[in-house]
């Protein structure tokens, strides 16, 4: 990779990146890596003006909108401990899907796609194209963010879905369920097809930030000098361990394979019983436990979180609280530890975090 750009308002930006490289090889170079954020108690960045759109659909596909509130949210942000300022084009989960030819719908704050593959006599006109509309338009999003952001904020990644949840985009996740049944082939050569177009997206992305200086980031929040991503499948809680093996373990682990570093993003219960031959991949460095809504806090979790040790894996907590860190503390190891912190409402009280955590041994 070429060299990272410093951020400007940051002092010691090269220490911050140094401590989440060394998380993926679960080396500590001082202590484990924690992420907190404040909001500045007197913001002087204004956000910009509201605008009225004709539909929230044009409200997300405003490229400089966008920047310019990225901007605003990182200069009204205090960022302490490890955590490194970064924005990424957002057009939804699904957008990896759009690029093949399918629709999206916007709403709020989420957007999701239109099933495009009544059957499957019409897999092959599924097509990416560098003419696409949203391919084009997450490229605009990408260069208005290295604009706004140079040297305030890293650009990162969007959200992309490639194997079984673009196909279950296309498809629609339960009439997959059936055609893994009923279809097996036609759904293995579109899970290849698939693939092979995520990395040239994947690289296409990659190769533009890399070459504008940026550190690599996306929605998970690690910042790293390395070339990384969190591979997943969601629809994995749909199937039995046997079809996952069959269907989808091989596209994981080419993922993995053409990273320097990857967090396996594993969402929900019903997610974990692939979690053994997850941690059987050599090449996969970390896991991110997703417990979801109602599921407890990361302390309830304590046996998973050792299992992904035991397994030599690195392992990310979300949310941790202050109540939280002395029982984490006592029963995990600090090697391969990330950590976003919670419930800190000031400098005093972050800093008084952090040095608990130093003492982390």
């Amino acid at each position: 990779m070429n060299s990272v750009t410093p951020i400007e308002h940051i002092a010691d930006w090269e220490q911050r990146l140094a401590r989440q490289d060394a998380f993926w090889s679960r080396e500590i170079l001082d202590r484990p890596v924690v992420q907190i954020t404040l909001p500045r108690p007197n913001p002087a960045f204004p956000f910009p003006k509201e605008k009225q759109y004709a539909s929230l659909r044009d409200r997300w596909l405003d490229a400089q909108y966008v920047a310019e509130r990225a901007v605003a949210g990182v200069m009204n942000t205090e960022y302490l401990g490890d955590a490194l300022p970064c924005a990424w084009p957002n057009l939804g989960p699904e957008v990896f899907s759009a690029f093949f030819g399918q629709e999206m719908e916007y709403g709020p704050d989420t957007s999701w796609s239109i099933p495009n593959l009544d059957d499957w006599a019409q897999a092959d006109t599924l097509l990416f194209s560098e003419d696409n509309f949203y391919w084009r338009k997450l490229i605009e999003m990408t260069d208005a963010l290295l604009e706004a952001g140079r040297g305030k904020f890293y650009t990162g990644l969007t959200d992309l879905h490639p194997g079984a949840d673009a196909v279950a985009a296309f498809r629609d996740p339960q009439r997959l369920n059936l055609d893994l049944l009923e279809y097996p082939d036609d759904v293995k050569r579109l899970l290849d097809r698939v693939e092979r177009e995520y990395f040239r997206v994947f690289d296409y992305f990659y190769d533009k930030l890399s070459g504008a200086g940026q550190a690599i980031a996306t929605w998970a929040g690690i910042v790293s000098s390395k070339k990384w991503y969190v591979p997943s499948n969601d629809f994995s809680c749909m199937v039995s361990e046997a079809m996952f093996e069959e269907f989808f373990i091989s596209g994981i682990e080419a993922e993995i394979r053409h990273m320097e570093a990857s967090i396996y993003h594993l969402d929900g219960p019903q997610a974990l019983r692939h979690l053994d031959r997850l941690l059987a991949i050599p090449e996969l460095n970390a896991i991110q436990w997703v417990y979801g809504a109602g599921n407890g806090r990361a302390t309830d979790w304590i046996p998973i979180y050792r299992r992904c040790q035991n397994a030599g894996k690195g392992i990310q907590l979300f949310g941790v609280t202050q109540e939280d860190l002395d029982i984490l503390m006592a029963n995990l190891r600090p090697e391969g530890i990330w950590m976003s912190a919670d419930g800190i409402r000031d400098r005093a009280t972050a800093e008084e975090f952090l040095k608990r955590v130093s003492r982390w041994r």
